[in-house]
């Protein structure tokens, strides 16, 4: 079977997809089936952290595929053992429960704090979330979510999830009632187009749970494991959450998810959670052979100084467009357009060979493998100039 005669029509329509079937990826570069090369920006959505197919992951797959595959989650194995003290030993917390994806730990951490509200706060169910926030697909997830495109869909949704306003505490507060058990947020709202929770506003929210007696869950799926230059982006606002949510790039590339709980807050039962793969010892492996990576100082502090750099290039773009602001931290940014052109920046860009993302029609959000180098964040800003220089052109033609 060729490219051609694939048969596109098998896979469910779900998602406008462009024509490109990609079939290579190096780093920060991919290549279709027509041999064409692409600067990969996007990554997966932050997914892909040491870039496409690196070695470190590809060897460590590789070796646990041919010494065991899963031995079903009744029993331990190996690399999850060693990935979930690892996981321990550089955070806050003290316990973890792998998952297939971000949603799926993000409906644990609902779960668990629904048990725990159960077990100390009279049956307490409630966990406020956020405005413009976004925790995943599942009908649970998505009713935490505060992605207004989502408020039609699969009615009923599932109740007890009043939405605050980020960087609002008084918003947080009035909300907070009898039934309230936790407060739960991502540190930079993502999907929302690259918003950060202020340092100040994240030591406020955890001030006041902590008098509450609340639970505050951090949803750190695409800000966690080095994405803000820290492995946690938690650490930044130099706080302890009680419970943690990470996917994307705590797999890079394949699919894993992280549960993460306090000591306190870890109260399922036997029986309460589980999963057929969950923990399996080949995307363990995989999860190990990222944080031996990106857990390494160094490597931290290159993201951070990278970020830097990018910013500094897209400033120099933006100024020259007369665009907005740069929003975000590390290697999680966004380009405030101040105008809807960022699906056709999305779409020349795809045409030009470099891989964009717009969450939103007015932002373009910017997600490179955390060892992207100067010169492909070089030759990125290089390409995004002339793109928006040929934007520009057709704008004053039309």
């Amino acid at each position: 079977m060729t490219i051609a005669t694939l048969p596109f029509d098998a896979l469910m329509d779900i998602t406008a997809r462009p024509p490109n079937v990609f079939v290579r990826g190096e780093g920060s570069w991919l290549w279709d089936h027509t041999g064409k090369r692409y600067l990969d920006f996007v990554q997966g959505w932050a997914v892909n952290c040491l870039g496409h197919s690196p070695r470190a992951l590809a060897e460590a797959l590789a070796t646990q595929a041919a010494k065991l595959v899963t031995p079903s989650p009744a029993f331990y194995n190996e690399p999850s053992m060693k990935l979930a003290a690892a996981l321990a030993a550089q955070s806050c917390f003290d316990q973890v429960f792998f998952t297939n994806s971000g949603a799926e730990a993000n409906e644990g951490a609902i779960k668990l704090a629904r048990k725990y509200g159960s077990l100390h706060r009279n049956g307490a169910y409630e966990i406020i979330t956020f405005d413009g926030g976004f925790h995943g697909r599942t009908l649970a997830t998505m009713s935490a979510s505060g992605k207004k495109a989502f408020e039609p869909l699969f009615e009923p949704k599932v109740p007890g999830f009043p939405k605050a306003k980020l960087n609002d505490i008084e918003s947080v507060k009035a909300l907070i009632g009898t039934n309230t058990i936790a407060v739960m947020l991502e540190p930079i709202q993502g999907e929302a187009g690259v918003w950060p929770a202020t340092l100040e506003f994240l030591r406020d929210l955890r001030a006041l749970t902590s008098e509450r007696g609340l639970l505050l869950i951090v949803d750190e799926i695409q800000t966690g494991m080095g994405r803000t230059g820290k492995l946690f982006d938690y650490e930044n606002a130099d706080i302890a959450p009680d419970i943690m949510t990470l996917g994307k790039g705590i797999g890079g590339g394949v699919p894993l998810g992280a549960l993460l709980a306090t000591d306190a807050a870890s109260c399922f039962a036997h029986g309460d959670q589980g999963g057929t793969y969950n923990g399996n010892p080949l995307m363990c492996a995989a999860g190990l052979a990222i944080i031996d990576q990106v857990g390494q100082p160094d490597f931290l502090k290159a993201v951070t100084e990278n970020g830097l750099f990018l910013e500094s290039e897209l400033q120099r773009v933006s100024a020259r467009h007369g665009l907005g602001a740069i929003r975000g931290r590390g290697l999680l940014l966004a380009l405030d357009l101040k105008r809807p052109i960022a699906p056709a920046i999305v779409a020349t860009a795809l045409e030009d060979g470099l891989l964009l993302n717009a969450p939103r029609p007015d932002s373009l959000r910017f997600m490179p493998a955390l060892n992207v180098s100067r010169d492909e964040i070089v030759e990125m800003a290089a390409m995004l100039d002339a793109i928006l220089g040929k934007i520009g052109a057709a704008r004053c033609v039309g």
